[in-house]
């Protein structure tokens, strides 16, 4: 929150076109791709990791590195700044909605439970929002100290992730996923971001998309945020 600098977003806002087909893709095409994969792993992979597969494409996109490749692709950096924080904000809310649309009905063994919401906007949300409020008085700092921060940003990414897969292995975690899971976890991890990032290109084309903002598109539009997505799998399902 402290690092997102609100000049770059309101440059970036008024492309409402653009952060529209961020969002549908996001949360529309993704999704879609998800709740067809199912019928198709289901004969291939264990019940858990098709729903896995499913609540990877219901998550929000990651901003750091969909701002970093659109800046070395020289695109349009402060719109990215803009579509990638506003999904990623957005997947707060629409994340849990959606697995409670499609993941609930069809797994009750996952566990999930609205409670946890509260936990999402804990965990996730409040600290944004507390961290972009102190930006004027912060800001400054942040944005010169940025060579000692980005370790520590990204050792707690690390640690949430560590912490979550450290939970996975107590609970048995390799009885689910053997080394032929994690091969097809892979392969199908691939064919669903190329099947995206043609989409994407495809979209771009149709509509008529400047160059940098087809790149907006392709970057913010093809990722996941890991960073939000083990907190709110953390929150919304059993361990």
């Amino acid at each position: 929150g402290a690092k997102l600098s609100r000049d770059a977003v309101l440059q970036g806002l008024g492309n409402w076109r653009l952060h529209a087909l961020v969002l549908g893709v996001t949360f529309v095409l993704f999704p879609s791709i998800g709740l067809l994969s199912v019928p198709l792993l289901s004969g291939w992979l264990a019940p858990l990791l098709v729903t896995g597969v499913l609540f990877l494409t219901l998550l929000p996109s990651t901003v750091q590195s969909s701002i970093a490749f659109t800046g070395i692709a020289r695109g349009n950096v402060a719109a990215a700044v803009c579509s990638a924080s506003l999904s990623n904000l957005l997947g707060i809310a629409i994340t849990p909605l959606l697995v409670g649309l499609f993941i609930q009905s069809r797994s009750a063994d996952m566990g999930f439970d609205w409670t946890g919401v509260r936990s999402i906007v804990v965990q996730l949300l409040l600290p944004f929002i507390i961290g972009h409020l102190l930006r004027p008085v912060i800001g400054r700092w942040v944005d010169k100290n940025k060579k000692i921060l980005t370790p520590v940003d990204r050792s707690s990414i690390l640690l949430v992730v560590y912490g979550a897969f450290s939970a996975a292995v107590v609970n048995g975690i390799w009885g689910v996923v053997g080394p032929q899971g994690l091969l097809l976890l892979v392969v199908i991890s691939a064919v669903i971001l190329a099947v995206v990032m043609a989409g994407n290109t495809v979209i771009a084309r149709v509509v008529g998309l400047p160059r940098e903002d087809a790149i907006v598109l392709m970057f913010c539009g093809s990722k996941k945020s890991l960073a939000s997505g083990v907190p709110i799998a953390g929150a919304l399902f059993a361990p």
